[in-house]
């Protein structure tokens, strides 16, 4: 159960295999696609139904990550069937990977959480091994099927705090009318001991975590753009 995942409070499922590779990744576990536990979707389906009385009118099930839209086609028949059972979806997706089975699962989903790294191509590259166009361009289709969706910004010191940056993104997404909310993300350690615990090294070592003014300095900007911005 998370209440950070979506609106209401949301049963979250974290999806295997990721095509980012965030220096910050707070879930390094999750990166190779073919590790991880295989759970039947059914499975996946009778927790949404048997925790429905817990979710009240704004909760429901959020598929995270990982990136869930690589295993589009497998979320599918899922999806379909949490939606004739009234259950809410939400998809937490960096909006990277582009397909026919992605465009269907977006269209099924009642809200997507998009993780927009970086507005900068170059630094978005440096931070995420991948560059941004394609997200940029997932937006852009939200916007015009009309689909509500979050933006959602980690704020890493030396990476994406830069204030040009931030604004240069509030810029490109200040006539949307479909952003609900937005989301910063403060930076955070908690990941480290599984970086650790696999033996892989840690790429942002004596990175310090936001302090509370730079949270409120960047929350400024976006609230001159936007209506509903939250740290979170």
């Amino acid at each position: 159960m998370g209440t950070y995942d979506g609106p209401g409070l949301r049963l979250v499922v974290f999806l295997q295999g990721c095509n980012f590779r965030c220096l910050y990744c707070a879930n390094p576990d999750t990166l190779a696609l073919k590790q991880g536990i295989e759970i039947d979707p059914e499975e996946i389906l009778q927790m949404a139904i048997n925790q429905k009385a817990f979710f009240g009118k704004k909760g429901g099930i959020t598929f995270s990550g990982g990136e869930p839209t690589l295993q589009a086609k497998a979320l599918i028949p899922l999806f379909i069937k949490l939606k004739n059972e009234g259950i809410n979806i939400c998809i937490d997706t960096n909006g990277s990977v582009w397909n026919q089975d992605v465009e269907r699962l977006l269209n099924l989903a009642d809200l997507a959480l998009l993780d927009v790294k970086q507005i900068n191509s170059k630094r978005h590259l440096e931070l995420t091994k991948q560059g941004n166009e394609q997200t940029l361009q997932t937006a852009a289709w939200l916007e015009q099927q009309s689909k509500a969706f979050w933006l959602r910004y980690v704020l890493v010191p030396g990476f994406s705090n830069s204030e040009k940056d931030i604004i240069d993104m509030c810029e490109h997404f200040k006539n949307y009318q479909m952003i609900e909310r937005v989301e910063i993300l403060p930076y955070h350690t908690l990941g480290v001991h599984k970086y650790e615990a696999m033996g892989w090294e840690y790429r942002l070592k004596g990175i310090k975590e936001n302090t509370s003014e730079e949270l409120e300095k960047t929350a400024l900007i976006f609230r001159h753009y936007f209506k509903t911005v939250y740290v979170n």
